[in-house]
């Protein structure tokens, strides 16, 4: 990926986080943009965000980006100077959510190693 378009993940990427959290606060309290990738030819971004919260909040983050998606391209072109302002997809990311689960597996893991680790210590000192 060029540096351009990497500069512009990142404009696009902290200037959307921006507009939801100074324009739509109450409605995207719970919503974080975890990473935007705009198309070489800047005419479409993949927008990803995550939820804090149950699967109702999740529903509800779709919702609000179906209805604000053109208010908050609107509001992108006007800090945002392109020659194309990208068409905005937003997409639920799911890698903090499988992170959170791997984590609380590996979590689950640590009890049974550590007492294989005594066992092993036993072992040895017979």
């Amino acid at each position: 990926m060029g540096q351009r378009i990497t500069r512009v993940n990142e404009l696009v990427k902290r200037e959307i986080s921006l507009i939801l959290h100074t324009q739509y606060r109450d409605e995207t309290v719970y919503i974080t943009i975890t990473d935007v990738n705009v198309a070489p030819d800047l005419r479409t971004a993949q927008v990803f965000y995550s939820v804090l919260g149950d699967p109702i909040k999740t529903r509800e983050a779709g919702q609000f980006f179906a209805r604000y998606k053109t208010e908050i391209k609107r509001q992108l072109g006007k800090v945002v100077v392109l020659k194309y302002l990208p068409r905005l997809e937003f997409i639920l990311d799911p890698s903090i959510e499988r992170g959170i689960k791997l984590i609380d597996f590996m979590d689950e893991l640590e009890p049974f190693d550590d007492q294989n680790s005594q066992d092993n210590q036993e072992t040895q000192e017979n």
